[in-house]
């Protein structure tokens, strides 16, 4: 395989990245093949600092548990708990122990300290409240909001009492049941509780619309969107805890669909207020059907990123991640035949591509997919450099 690859390479920094694009994207995001590697961490750390100082952005998201976040929000804009508190609570999937992220944090707080609220940099979490083993309960986000809309609109708009919620809802423990993965019996996802929470809580997010003009003049714009956010949260858990109950064929692409969906109107609403940054798996950020081979076969499902991009059109933007070695996964030298393979021969450590102009390059070599018996990674599909912005290289990404 050979190219021009000089051609269509640039040093990795905010202004290459922005050259790259016709404009300053709403959402611009950066997606990484594998997760729980420092290095890139690092390297979404000094980009994402580099576009607050040069490009105006002013809040990162990550896949992390959307409810938990506010955690982290609260301590990068007032201080709010101290820095070993925050990463304990403010993450899921165990992300809170990651140096890169603990840094990212620390900045924030220090980049925000004495800044006015409309200049600060924000933190916001936009995956669901679910892990790979189980969907946390619907409580924290049904009681959240019903409590700010008892707070704010008269009782009798009300569709039902906290009580109530709480009646409905029983003991946390049978929603968070890691055995109802694997065995939907064990799910209380369609019993009649469940199915009366669904419609209360559709009805309390139809009250927050329908009292928007009220809310906004009596409670800050936060606090409505913190409102939103738990509305989001709540009809997504309890349509995921639905699904999760079912024993159709459809019952996976269901869960990862809803949950798709959930980070999909997350970016959405955060970038109505202000342009964001998000890092995440280039499986849910590559505007395209996201494709996993579970126990079950293949499943395909519509990415946060396609759905973003379906609304934003050219203010969402994608960046990938492809790496050349992981030799503590066993993951080594790229094939000269695969796209890593071209450009781990490059000198450089770390570089963007042009991802349509290393294409055409390549359009009479077409280069084949990687292959990796590490479950963890998932290699560059050279079939979606059209349909990405920019790719970022990382030669190599070093063990502990």
């Amino acid at each position: 395989m050979t190219t021009g690859i000089k051609d269509v390479t640039h040093p990795l920094d905010a202004a290459s990245v922005m050259a790259l694009l016709p404009n300053r994207p709403r959402v611009l995001a950066l997606g990484e093949p594998t997760h729980l590697e420092e290095t890139l961490l690092d390297v979404r750390n000094e980009l994402f600092k580099r576009l607050v100082e040069r490009e105006g952005y002013r809040a990162i998201a990550l896949e992390t548990d959307c409810l938990r976040g506010l955690v982290v929000d609260d301590h990068v804009t007032s201080g709010a708990g101290t820095l070993d508190e925050v990463m304990e609570r403010g993450f899921s999937h165990e992300w809170g122990v990651l140096e890169g992220n603990r840094e990212l944090v620390r900045w924030m707080r220090e980049h925000n300290a004495g800044r006015p609220a409309a200049e600060q940099v924000r933190f916001t979490a936009f995956d669901s409240p679910t892990e790979i083993t189980h969907a946390e309960s619907p409580r924290q986000a049904l009681m959240a909001l019903h409590g700010y809309l008892a707070s704010h609109v008269e009782a009798v708009l009300l569709p039902c009492t906290a009580g109530t919620l709480d009646r409905l809802l029983g003991a946390d423990e049978r929603w968070s049941d890691q055995a109802a993965m694997r065995d939907p019996s064990r799910s209380v996802g369609r019993s009649a509780e469940a199915a009366e929470l669904r419609l209360l809580a559709d009805d309390l997010v139809a009250l927050l619309d329908a009292q928007t003009p009220h809310l906004l003049a009596v409670t800050a714009r936060d606090d409505w969107d913190r409102a939103r956010l738990y509305g989001r949260a709540a009809v997504g858990l309890l349509r995921y805890h639905a699904h999760l109950a079912g024993t159709g064929p459809g019952r996976m692409v269901g869960l990862l669909a809803t949950r798709s969906a959930v980070m999909a109107a997350n970016l959405l609403a955060f970038a109505e207020r202000r342009p964001t940054f998000v890092f995440s798996h280039n499986l849910h950020l590559t505007p395209t059907a996201g494709t996993m081979r579970m126990e079950q076969g293949p499943v395909r499902w519509w990415s946060a990123g396609a759905l973003v991009r379906a609304r934003l059109g050219a203010d969402y933007a994608a960046l990938a991640i492809a790496v050349g070695t992981i030799r503590h996964r066993g993951v080594d030298t790229p094939p000269a035949g695969t796209v890593e393979g071209l450009l781990h021969a490059a000198p450089e450590d770390r570089f963007l591509v042009d991802p349509r102009g290393l294409a055409a390059a390549l359009a009479g070599e077409p280069p084949v997919v990687r292959e990796s018996a590490y479950f963890g990674y998932f290699p560059l599909d050279p079939a979606h450099l059209d349909l990405i912005d920019g790719l970022v290289f990382v030669r190599d990404l070093p063990g502990e």
